[in-house]
């Protein structure tokens, strides 16, 4: 009798072999995406044969014993005499990123995490029986070499293989021209590929990690300490966003991803700390642009007895700092603008920047039917309930902030649109709260802290209002903040600052995508995508 099993579906290759079905898996998921072609099929054959010799497509007890970067600038300035008398045999481990073969030679290159530098093998020096398993090898693969350095006759210095070894064969072959595909959002699908071939992202994150390791050594040094708070929270607050929700299964209880660290970090400063800071992500549940990612990563600080002026002066050597730190300088160029981040910043009273910046005049942003009707005139709404403070930040957001490229503290907010900011002493309808814009865009936010509990209730009740009113944004009451309130918080000014948008700014990406290693993406293959 037959069998009633379904037959496999077979899979020529130019290969005969049994090991061939080891691959089944990979061959059927290639198939199933409509890319299995002679490139895989090239790529699946070569694993074979070298399976079928005995070698290891994965083996893990190579030794390296250097990083490749370090030892090509340290040999660059040597001649071929002065290689020549370098007796060490360099042990290196890289990614091979191009492959040229003349028969019985080749030249390769390999790359880690800290360069590049050339590899030259022969046959007579590795021997046939290596030189043939080592021709087998594809640009992608990652190999282990070892050898002395020399100079080519075009002088380049080069590594001269005495041994190539296997470490991990690569089944998909990498882009051949990766800096022209169209859809950059393959570029950040696929980061792993990017940093693989776009030497750009990888000098971008790791000006990231030098931005960040910077920021927290100055803050460090300013006798702030870091500390961790919950990310997830049972009382989203410390910002005006909509909140990502969770459930906790266990305690059967709603929480939300947070979108500010701000409200547990005051509650240090009530317990007796003085100077904190966190970095850490924050999560918005609001779309996706160029400047807007909904994981993002903040830096808050909070310094007691402190004002906000005190915040501007420390803000503006911390820019000063990471320009020097990243670049070199004080000016750095962004999207073809030179910026100078040297200190002396301009700084402006939010009501005088509408008139003197969006050339608004007083008669219409201090009135309310009048500034609304400049509001919608220019394509933006005024919702139902809201007051002039809100209305007027509209007309900030459209008149004003574009135009500020260099950088500008605007100051002393309207109060209403400031839940957490410290009232100013002289007029309450304003706050002493300051946000920093450079090229046309928020950087930091900071205030002298609301610390008054009553007053602190009191516009607690009115965002609630203004939720049920309808505004999603709009801060949740939280009476546990208000009770530590209520046994004293001392005197303080805190801000907070975007990296993601700080990494922009001082690599000269127009687009938040490109600083953050693995931005929020459509699923792939669903609509839009």
């Amino acid at each position: 009798m037959g069998s009633d099993a379904p037959r496999q579906k077979e899979y020529k290759l130019p290969v005969k072999s049994k090991r061939v079905e080891d691959f089944r898996p990979l061959l059927e998921s290639l198939d199933a995406g409509n890319e299995l072609n002679e490139v895989f099929k090239n790529r699946i054959a070569k694993a074979v044969q070298l399976l079928d010799d005995g070698v290891p497509l994965y083996p893990n007890d190579f030794e390296k014993g250097e990083d490749i970067g370090p030892v090509a600038a340290g040999h660059e300035p040597l001649d071929e005499e002065a290689l020549a008398a370098v007796p060490t045999v360099f042990r290196l481990a890289g990614r091979i990123v191009s492959l040229r073969s003349f028969g019985k030679v080749a030249f390769f290159t390999i790359q880690d995490a800290s360069g590049r530098i050339q590899v030259f093998a022969e046959r007579d020096k590795l021997g046939t029986e290596a030189y043939q398993t080592f021709k087998k090898f594809d640009i992608g693969d990652i190999v282990g070499v070892s050898g002395r350095l020399f100079r080519t006759k075009t002088g380049e210095l080069t590594l001269h293989a005495d041994t190539v070894r296997l470490l991990t064969k690569s089944m998909r072959p990498l882009p051949e021209k990766f800096h022209g595909l169209k859809d950059v959002e393959t570029r950040y699908r696929q980061r792993y590929v990017d940093l693989i071939v776009t030497p750009k992202a990888v000098e971008i994150f790791k000006a990231r990690t030098t931005i960040v390791r910077e920021l927290r050594a100055f803050l460090d040094t300013a006798g702030f300490m870091e500390v961790e708070t919950p990310m997830m929270q049972a009382i989203p607050g410390g910002a005006t966003a909509k909140p990502f929700v969770t459930h906790h299964n266990a305690l059967d209880m709603g929480l939300f991803l947070r979108i500010a660290p701000e409200l547990y970090l005051k509650r240090l400063l009530v317990g007796g700390f003085e100077k904190v800071y966190e970095v850490g992500r924050n999560f918005r549940n609001e779309g996706v642009s160029t400047r807007h990612n909904p994981e993002f990563t903040m830096c808050e600080f909070y310094w007691a007895y402190a004002r906000y002026t005190d915040l501007m002066d420390l803000t503006e050597r911390l820019f000063s700092h990471l320009a020097r730190a990243v670049t070199g300088g004080d000016v750095v160029t962004y999207q073809g603008q030179e910026i100078n981040l040297g200190l002396g910043w301009t700084r402006l009273a939010f009501h005088d920047s509408l008139e003197k910046v969006g050339g608004i005049s007083p008669d219409v942003y201090r009135d309310f039917d009048a500034a609304k009707a400049l509001v919608e005139k220019s394509g933006e709404k005024v919702l139902k309930g809201e007051k002039l403070g809100k209305v007027q930040a509209k007309l900030f957001d459209i008149f004003v902030e574009p135009k500020l490229l260099q950088p500008h503290f605007i100051y002393h907010y309207p109060t209403e649109i400031s839940p957490l900011s410290r009232r100013n002493s002289e007029d309450p309808t304003i706050t002493d709260r300051f946000e920093l814009f450079i090229c046309g865009r928020e950087m930091a936010n900071a205030f002298s802290e609301l610390n008054d509990p009553v007053d602190q209730r009191l516009r607690f009740e009115d965002q609630v209002r203004e939720k049920e009113a309808g505004d999603d944004e709009a801060h949740r009451m939280d009476d546990d903040y208000v009770r530590a309130l209520e046994y004293g918080m001392p005197p303080a000014a805190g801000e907070g600052i975007g990296i993601d948008r700080l990494v922009m700014l001082l690599t000269d990406q127009a687009s938040i995508r490109e600083v953050i290693l693995f931005p929020l993406l459509r699923p792939e293959g669903s609509p839009g995508s």
